[in-house]
């Protein structure tokens, strides 16, 4: 309230009405203030009003923005997840009534006729498959995997080809996080890539211009750049930064400068011949005869570990580093390539039902083995492995069998495929990747039920008939299940059962031999010259062993003398896709194994998108209980911040009444005391 100060007895005139002007003013503000509370309804409204509720707010105003943003994801993802769910539905849905054509069709009642027309009922499955997988949702195409933007698959030569990349898109959705929104290969129908993946370490070599960080490191925990000492037969120390380096060349340049400036510092001679290069996949120091250059970090350091530096002393007798591991880049040259000797020549590639041969002699770099292979537009694409060491080629093209992708060696051509790691059908390839993932089965440890024990008639898988006679010897091949693992074991254990057989029977045990031919894929057996028949390959024991290594339908040469088996280790997309194409041409071919085949492998790959339809409901669940829980921190976020920031109406209007009450009193008051003048004192 305005007042004139007891303890002033006489002032000037100007002096009393700054005060009370100033008190009247002071009421007045504050009166805004609260008019502005009462009007706003808000009680903080600015920092000055209260610093610390101030912060306090605008933490809480940020926090709502985000979890705004938040229920936005949520609410895409939710209606993402619904259309994943839908769509995957509709391909199960396709996957059951596939499964329910073919086991109404192999039944032996149903005719080609009836087959025929089923096999264009499973087209329309095909065509409306496509569809599905090309559907649209509110992030794009729902199996886009991370390129949503891109119709994921195309029709091709027949077969169908997935172009998407990734696994899919995720959202950020607080406690939900790592929700995907879109599908990828792996999970959209069963699976739409197939790997080769590579068999042959190729090992690149160090060159100048390979990046460090393309580098394992001594440790094979990459390379990490500092400074490191070295001294020449004992004597003084010096420092070499390499900090900054990019290549092998800067680190080769920085320490030849160094080493070169020891020499002048100290009148010494520390590098004789080629000095610092490169030898393998290593660093080279060639050092003066009787000397000693030694490497050392410094402090906590670690730069001459892993560059292979610090191991040893470099001597005229060890003039080599540690090894670095180089990793392979599409830039490595091909001549850098350790794991590959000798020239490159042409291989052979097939896919969807064409066939190409490939010639890689003038390749000078990977890029351009990458280029050649995927040129070829078959629906191939080249990798570089995870560990950088070899190649992949993936195969993007659902298709039927006969339309499996094989990469072949061309007879001549020095077994580049093989070389390179990327033949299909090799010594390294594992047996249960054969039969489109079957695998090989033999028969093992059946019992003679007269003799109650083990009886080798009863166990071996099939029998090479020898061509030197008619009646031909014979060899019974025997295979345990420690031979099935790869082609190589499966070779030896034929050669081995060659070698004990034949002799007893008057040949010699080189007269026939299993091997890989120099060209097509497949086992062959190649008997002696001399023998004027056929060699033959037939089933024992019910075995489907000989079928599933593809020697039963096998052909004969009489000019080479080589039994050649079929190719059965190629390498198919395993997709619904696929096996509706299979089950499609069986039932047009009539072919009732067929058919039942396919069955077998759209119940299989069914199983999976339902585990994949399990897997997205359960992040349905997620987002549902994110939801939940931002709504409720929304909730508590929005009391707390109206108990900091809005005003108390009643409290409010109660000091504006008080304040109207206070600015009249001191009007009163001001213009009462302002009418008293000297006179009225001395009187």
């Amino acid at each position: 309230m305005t007042y004139f100060p007891s303890s002033i007895a006489r002032v000037p005139n100007m002096l009393f009405s700054n005060l009370t002007l100033g008190n009247i003013n002071r009421t007045q503000v504050s009166m805004l203030d609260v008019q502005n509370q009462l009007s706003t309804g808000k009680e903080i409204t600015r920092p000055s009003d209260d610093p610390v509720r101030y912060a306090g707010i605008q933490a809480i105003a940020r926090r709502a923005a985000q979890g705004v943003q938040i229920q936005r994801n949520l609410s895409n993802a939710n209606a993402a997840l619904g259309q994943l769910d839908s769509a995957l539905g509709e391909v199960s849905d396709v996957a059951l009534q596939a499964k329910q054509i073919a086991l109404a069709q192999i039944n032996a009642t149903s005719s080609s006729t009836e087959r025929a027309g089923q096999a264009t009922v499973v087209n329309q499955l095909i065509q409306g498959l496509l569809k599905t997988a090309n559907r649209q949702g509110v992030s794009g195409y729902v199996f886009g995997g991370s390129t949503p933007g891109t119709a994921p698959m195309v029709e091709m030569n027949g077969g169908f080809r997935y172009l998407g990349q990734g696994n899919g898109l995720l959202a950020d959705l607080g406690f939900a996080d790592s929700v995907p929104i879109t599908l990828g290969a792996s999970q959209a129908v069963g699976a739409t890539s197939a790997r080769t993946k590579g068999t042959a370490d190729l090992n690149p070599n160090l060159t100048a211009s390979t990046r460090l960080k393309d580098l394992n490191g001594a440790r094979g925990l990459g390379v990490s750049l500092g400074p490191v000492e070295f001294a020449f037969n004992g004597g003084p120390t010096a420092t070499v930064d390499l900090s900054g380096a990019d290549t092998v060349q800067d680190v080769v340049t920085k320490l030849t400068n160094a080493i070169r400036k020891y020499e002048t510092d100290n009148s010494v001679t520390v590098l004789a011949g080629a000095g610092v290069t490169t030898s393998g996949g290593a660093l080279q120091i060639n050092v003066a005869t009787g000397g000693s250059l030694v490497f050392s970090d410094i402090g906590s350091g670690i730069t001459g570990q892993d560059l292979g530096l610090s191991t040893a002393a470099f001597t005229p007798g060890n003039a080599n580093a540690t090894g670095l591991d180089a990793k392979l880049t599409w830039t490595t040259p091909v001549s850098a390539l350790a794991g590959v000797t000798g020239a490159l020549g042409s291989i052979r590639v097939n896919n969807m039902g064409r066939g190409a041969t490939v010639d890689l002699s003038g390749a000078t770099t990977l890029e351009d083995i990458k280029s050649s292979i995927e040129s070829l537009n078959m629906g191939l694409r080249v990798e570089i492995n995870a560990n950088g060491n070899g190649i992949d080629i993936v195969n993007e093209v659902a298709s039927g069998a006969a339309q499996s992708m094989s990469i072949e060696e061309v007879a001549g051509n020095n077994s580049t495929a093989t070389r390179l790691g990327i033949r299909t059908f090799s010594a390294a390839t594992m047996l249960k990747d054969f039969n489109n993932g079957k695998g090989v089965q033999v028969v093992n440890g059946v019992i003679n039920p007269v003799t109650n024990t083990a009886d080798p008639e009863l166990n071996y898988d099939f029998k090479i008939t020898v061509g030197n006679a008619v009646p031909g010897a014979t060899v019974k091949v025997d295979l345990r299940p420690q031979d099935v693992v790869s082609v190589q074991t499966v070779l030896a254990r034929i050669n081995s059962e060659i070698a004990s057989q034949l002799p007893a029977q008057g040949l010699l045990a080189t007269d026939v031999v299993a091997q890989l031919a120099d060209g097509a894929n497949g086992i062959t057996l190649v008997q002696n010259g001399t023998f004027a028949n056929a060699m033959t390959v037939s089933q024992a024991n019910n075995s489907t062993a000989a079928g599933q290594l593809g020697l039963l339908n096998g052909s004969y040469s009489s000019t080479t003398g080589t039994y050649s088996g079929t190719d059965t280790a190629k390498v198919r997309v395993d997709s619904l896709m696929s096996y509706l194409i299979d089950l499609r041409d069986a039932l047009t071919a009539n072919d009732v194994s067929g058919i039942q085949l396919a069955g077998e492998n759209i119940d299989r790959v069914n199983g999976l998108i339902g585990e994949t339809r399990g897997m997205v409901g359960g992040y349905a669940q997620r987002v549902t209980f994110a939801s939940q829980v931002e709504e409720d921190r929304s909730a508590v976020d929005t009391k707390v911040r109206s108990e900091m920031e809005d005003v108390d109406f009643a409290s409010a209007a109660s000091r504006f009444s008080l304040l109207q009450t206070q600015l009249a009193a001191s009007l009163q008051t001001t213009a009462r005391m302002q009418s008293i003048s000297l006179l009225d004192f001395l009187s």
